[in-house]
């Protein structure tokens, strides 16, 4: 069985759950082409989903990203990670290179820039940034969720600005 092959399989046993069994063969892959970017990809998605390794998932997706400059789907991994851990400055810094990429679609990185923006409470950047991701985006239904995620912060807007003090107080994106 060639790498493709294997890898094809390791992508199928995670859908079904068969993490373990993935796992190996991701191994069985890197130790044939340590530079397979999609194997490292899958790895950074199973220390972190499946081990809580976040050092050894964080190697991983930065590996595959250097492997592979133009294979889309690590960068996508590690601005969800980096967004669970709350490293907002390493975020920004990961989707301004993200900006630079041919293969990303912009409206993607203009959204989990709002997002982050958005969970800082800082509501007038993730409005804009959403703004971004619709002029950038040709799915009227991204589009329509895009405006969703606008009202959203307009609404937890009026409530910060009703309750002033709150955001200090709820220690939010420091």
């Amino acid at each position: 069985m060639n790498i493709d092959e294997l890898y094809l399989e390791s992508e199928a046993d995670i859908k079904n759950n068969q993490y373990g069994e993935a796992f190996k063969k991701c191994e069985s892959i890197l130790y044939e082409d340590p530079r397979h970017a999609p194997a490292h990809n899958s790895m950074g998605w199973l220390f972190k989903t499946q081990f809580d390794d976040y050092g050894r998932a964080e190697n991983h997706f930065v590996t595959a990203i250097k492997c592979d400059p133009l294979y889309p789907h690590p960068y996508f991994h590690y601005a969800t990670f980096l967004t669970d851990l709350e490293r907002y400055d390493d975020l920004e810094k990961h989707l301004e290179r993200c900006l630079q990429v041919a293969t990303l679609e912009k409206s993607w990185i203009f959204s989990k820039r709002a997002v982050m923006e958005e969970l800082k409470l800082n509501f007038d950047a993730a409005i804009r940034n959403y703004q971004k991701a619709i002029l950038s985006s040709l799915s009227d239904d991204k589009i329509k969720m895009y405006n969703d995620d606008i009202e959203r912060c307009k609404t937890k807007q009026e409530i910060l600005e009703r309750n002033e003090g709150w955001k200090d107080k709820l220690n939010f994106g420091k």
